[in-house]
């Protein structure tokens, strides 16, 4: 009886209460909101800035122009880092430098949209090796910037080579390696004096035998159904983190005080990826592995933008061009491993001639120095192999198509009016073994002349070590 007396007293002293103010919390009365949390996408932004150029004109030269054109007898024009015009006939403007290009070529400056350089420099030590963080098969959370060395040699050797952007990548150790990042291959003191405003973060994926072979006495994976169950349950924590955000997210705007989730890196760059912001870039050799890939990409709704090494692509061309997935491929490379040993040299351009995405990469300090003669080697396959694709075509698999797989091709690729000046100059054609490089333009600014050894650029690594055919 005294239980049940007390519990009326309470409630009548309730309802005395509510006839006052309200037996609660009115909406006036509610806690004040703490400011809401928000999570920088950008905190290392870019510090790059183009160098200096001069308005130029270049003469009677055959063009490449980088998606698919090829100009006889042509003209380029660019001022102010940007390409003004490019055709057969232009009106020479008031105070241009003027480049008579007889006998010579011009093409869209190279992107290498795989590249370790700066996270695997040169000289090749244990204590330079930074790409792969082999400490657990899922590390989104690492950031490719945060290892590259400026300094590395193998930047200028790059850009005597004609490439003017390229992206840095993580090793291949891991299902989820990290971030990547994208440079403008202009010499500089830092990473972030490189790095190229407003391209997208890409995200390392690797398929296949490395994971299994790096972690298969380490817990796990250890084989191919392994691998693609971590990237499930990584993909489905990744959902559950948003799902946290975006209930604290509505709460904070209905006007509640909400606690904000834990922050989590490795989350944050896979919900990245969800959410359309990071671009996927993943290592992957087999046709089989790919086509697995691409129905857990349906699975957990995102975009692999690019299978990377990809050197069965020819047996999947047309589902790689029905995903929109770009492949990223060598010349010749096969046979080094298993997942390797069913390459063809016909691969890129029989990616190509079935409408699919094709690109020639490097993912060598060497390689990168050579990118056209590699296209040239594909080409050529293609042409034995029954191919007809024009050299203007082919083109597009060293600037156009790298371009769009790190989602800048509105920016660079091309030899468009509009279009960062970023170009080079060859002193023949350069598709021959015997081309060079003569002059390379970034944003309109003069980065390397072959005839000027001065303008060769020379990391602070390499003072007072001459390397043969250098100038110190």
């Amino acid at each position: 009886m005294k239980h049940s007396t007390s519990r009326i007293s309470l409630a009548l002293a309730c309802l005395f209460s509510v006839a006052l103010t309200g037996c609660g919390t009115s909406k006036e009365e509610k806690q004040e909101q703490d400011a809401k949390v928000s999570i920088d996408p950008n905190p290392y932004p870019s510090t790059y800035t183009p160098i200096p150029g001069k308005a130029t004109l270049i003469t009677n030269v055959t063009i490449l122009d980088g998606v698919g054109n090829e100009i006889k007898n042509g003209m380029v024009h660019f001022a102010n880092g940007k390409i003004v015009a490019v055709g057969e006939k232009l009106d020479v403007p008031d105070g241009a430098t003027v480049i008579d290009g007889a006998g010579k070529w011009v093409t869209p400056g190279i992107i290498d949209n795989h590249s370790h350089l700066g996270v695997y420099p040169s000289p090749s030590t244990h204590s330079h090796s930074d790409g792969n963080e082999i400490t657990n098969p899922v590390t989104a959370e690492v950031w490719a910037e945060h290892s590259v060395w400026p300094q590395d040699p193998g930047f200028g050797r790059a850009l005597a080579g004609g490439v003017t952007t390229l992206q840095i990548l993580p090793g291949s150790a891991n299902l989820f390696g990290g971030r990547s990042v994208v440079l403008k291959n202009v010499p500089d003191r830092t990473m972030q004096d490189m790095k190229m405003p407003d391209a997208p973060y890409g995200l390392k994926m690797a398929c296949g035998e490395n994971p299994k072979r790096v972690y298969g006495e380490k817990g796990g994976p250890s084989t191919r159904m392994g691998n693609v169950a971590g990237y499930r349950q990584a993909w489905s924590d990744a959902q559950d983190y948003m799902r946290k955000w975006e209930r604290y997210e509505k709460e904070y705007e209905a006007g509640d005080n909400p606690k904000a989730p834990k922050r989590d890196l490795q989350m944050e760059t896979l919900a990245g990826v969800l959410s359309g912001d990071i671009r996927v870039h993943m290592h992957c050799y087999r046709a089989d592995e790919m086509t697995v890939m691409m129905d857990v990409m349906k699975e957990f709704d995102y975009q692999i933008g690019t299978f990377h090494h990809a050197v069965e692509s020819y047996k999947i061309a047309d589902k790689l061009k029905e995903n929109d997935v770009c492949s990223a491929m060598w010349a010749d490379w096969w046979g080094f491993k298993m997942e390797a040993y069913d390459g063809i040299r016909e691969n890129i351009p029989a990616v190509h001639n079935a409408g699919a995405c094709a690109i020639v990469h490097s993912d060598s300090d060497l390689g990168i120095q050579r990118l056209n003669q590699e296209a040239a080697k594909a080409w050529s396959d293609g042409k034995r192999a029954g191919l007809d694709i024009s050299m203007g075509e082919a083109w597009q698999w060293l600037s156009a198509n790298p371009a769009k797989s790190l989602g800048v091709f509105d920016k660079t690729g091309s030899l468009e009016a509009g279009k960062q000046a970023d170009l080079v100059l060859w002193n023949g054609n350069p598709f021959s073994t015997y081309t060079k490089a003569e002059r390379v333009y970034i944003d309109g600014g003069l980065a390397f002349a072959l005839e000027d050894k001065a303008s060769w650029p020379v990391s602070d690594f390499e003072l007072g070590q001459v390397g043969e055919g250098d100038a110190k």
